[in-house]
């Protein structure tokens, strides 16, 4: 929808910083921007119109006395709701935007408003009768945020993308020397503090109350997987009739609305149910590396048009930098390059798509939740068997089968960090200069969200580590960076408060069995997809990485950067450059490591050797 920026304290010139930092994140909101300075606080806007169109809706938006400010990013889907609510509690409303029963939200419930909303939203309130910031995330992390506490002591600088906080006087620009070997295990960000030394991001369901220099964040909800006893026929229905209302809440804007179309079934459903004038799809002109016919075919049977494109190896190359300057972190997931040039696409005819991500979190779709046929067959063992066996596995050196032997102990703990693993912890040591070779391990980071589910089923533990690292940490971040690149305004009706609370009640058997995924989910889409698109495997969203590291061309780029003065301080250049040649000379397959470094000195070259 938009972006904000802001910061506390008093400094000199405060419209002119304030304007700067606004000019960053000018793709979040081209419609318009608008700034608010008192004593103790500056907070900028800029505006994508969805709802009320009308300079009314525009922001900072304050009550009317101005005692409350607020700044917001996202959509309250029952603002509607909220409204009559609040009207009738005497609150006087003087646009149709959603923003303003955040503003009489807060005069009525105080932080309490947080319980009430369903939506996708990160926002500041400005409470200036107490001089205190009051904000929060949504519940899966859907809009990013992001502070810095000034290391001086004299406020707090935060926004929607931390680019513009390059433009503060008292931000200090450094790189985080704990970030990185986490991030070569897990391809995203993983840690609550950013690869930006200071900069930290606010947990998804989480909400902090600034005070008199104080930052106080807090949880505010949590996902509690509850499986009801139920008929699986009964269990589709309500399925199916929960998705529908959802897209019906997030189709609604002032605005042009079309879908992302992949030719899976999450995508499917929802524009199946959607029925938008147009779907958007993108592949590569590579190889096997494209699926729009799928695409193509299923908007043809529901009478929508499709409109495509082929990307080259080229265009993704030359587009990378800007990718990982608008990622703001690095993050090496290849389909963030893809999306990217399909956002670019839709932008050009609508304003805003909905889309499928979440489906995989909520009802257990990655093949990473399935048993293999051999792993069923030996879970046939007694579970004390099979744990002794992975206990005495664990402490042994890596063989062949170790990994399977942990994997059949029923102890995601063990060796599930999520849907990424690029660097085992000690390859990624290999290849790091000691100075960076810190951080977090990658279990050290997954034990927290294990712990809030200690009694569950391993397939629930692992839903629910995705839930709270993979998907805020990489498949929603890259969501909406991707797409505000473009401003474009993705919605995901997946990822819905109501949709989950029914998801949290689903039988396990109804979710997974053996290498079947998404069982009800699939079955419930069935009723509005036809067979081929219900039940067809999941693919994610593939890229010719692979191949492209095998030409000499891209070889090239990526060896500049791999030989780089500036690639020597953070790793060993003689290991890059064997997982480079090995891969070039096919004596190794090392994509998915070199694009990850590659990645990463890409987005150090963008913001620390480019922008000084």
């Amino acid at each position: 929808m938009c972006g904000f920026i802001g910061f506390s304290g008093n400094l000199d010139n405060k419209e002119v910083i304030l304007q700067k930092m606004m000019d960053r994140i000018v793709h979040r909101g081209p419609d318009m921007g608008g700034m608010y300075t008192d004593d103790g606080i500056a907070l900028g806007f800029r505006r994508l119109s969805i709802l009320d169109l009308s300079d009314a809706g525009a922001q900072p938006m304050a009550n009317e006395d101005k005692s409350v400010v607020v700044v917001f990013n996202g959509e309250i889907y029952n603002f509607m709701e909220l409204r009559r609510e609040l009207e009738a509690k005497g609150h006087t409303f003087h646009c149709g935007a959603d923003t303003e029963v955040l503003i009489h939200g807060y005069e009525e419930y105080g932080t309490e408003l947080i319980y009430r909303l369903r939506g996708m939203f990160a926002f500041v309130l400005w409470d200036a009768k107490n001089k205190r910031m009051f904000g929060a995330r949504d519940i899966f992390g859907i809009k990013p945020f992001y502070y810095y506490p000034v290391p001086d002591g004299s406020g707090l600088v935060f926004g929607s993308e931390i680019k513009a906080f390059l433009e503060h006087p008292k931000f200090v620009k450094a790189v985080n020397e704990n970030a990185l070997r986490p991030y070569l295990t897990l391809q995203y960000s993983a840690t609550e503090e950013t690869f930006f030394k200071g900069v930290y991001k606010l947990p998804a369901a989480h909400y902090f109350v600034y005070e008199n220099g104080k930052m106080d964040v807090r949880r505010f909800w949590d996902c509690e997987f509850d499986p009801q006893s139920q008929n699986f026929e009964a269990c589709a229905d309500k399925l199916d009739e929960v998705v529908h209302e959802s897209v019906a809440a997030h189709r609604i804007a002032d605005v042009k609305v079309g879908s992302f179309l992949s030719g899976g079934v999450d995508s499917s459903y929802i524009a199946a149910v959607l029925m938008p004038d147009t779907t958007f799809s993108v592949g590569f002109d590579y190889n096997k590396f494209n699926e729009t016919n799928y695409a193509a075919e299923l908007s043809d049977k529901l009478g929508i048009r499709n409109r495509r494109k082929l990307i080259t190896a080229d265009e993704c190359f030359d587009a990378f930098p800007d990718i990982q300057y608008h990622m703001d972190e690095p993050q090496s997931n290849p389909s963030s390059v893809p999306l990217y040039f399909l956002a670019q696409l839709a932008r050009e005819e609508v304003t805003v798509v909905l889309s499928g991500e979440g489906a995989d979190e909520i009802f257990a779709g990655y093949e990473w939740y399935a048993d293999t046929p051999a792993m069923e067959k030996f879970k046939r063992l007694p579970l004390g068997v099979r744990r002794a066996a992975a206990a005495a596995a664990k402490k042994l050196p890596y063989f062949k089968g170790k990994n399977f032997l942990l994997k059949c102990s029923e102890r995601p703990e063990d060796y599930f960090f999520g849907q990424a693993l690029v660097f085992p912890e000690d390859e990624a040591s290999a290849v790091l200069q000691p100075t960076y070779d810190n951080g977090p391990l990658a279990h050290e980071l997954a034990a927290p969200f294990y712990a809030r589910v200690k009694g569950q089923d391993e397939v629930t533990k692992k839903q629910y580590l995705d839930m709270n690292m993979w998907l805020p940490g990489d498949i929603l971040l890259k969501a909406d960076k991707m797409c505000m690149a473009h401003s474009l305004e993705l919605r995901v009706p997946f990822l819905d408060k109501k949709v989950l609370e029914f998801a949290e009640t689903v039988p396990v058997d109804y979710r997974i069995q053996g290498t079947d995924t998404k069982i009800v989910m699939r079955h419930a889409a069935n009723k509005t997809l036809p067979d081929e698109w219900a039940n067809r495997p999941k693919k994610g969203f593939p890229v010719p990485i692979r191949y492209w590291l095998r030409e000499e061309k891209y070889y090239n780029i990526v060896k500049e950067y791999f030989t780089s003065d500036y690639a020597a301080v953070f790793f060993k250049p003689d290991a890059l450059m064997k997982l480079l040649d090995d891969h070039f000379h096919e004596r190794a397959n090392n994509q998915r490591k070199i694009w990850t470094v590659f990645t990463f000195l890409v987005w150090y070259k963008r913001f620390f050797v480019d922008e000084k």
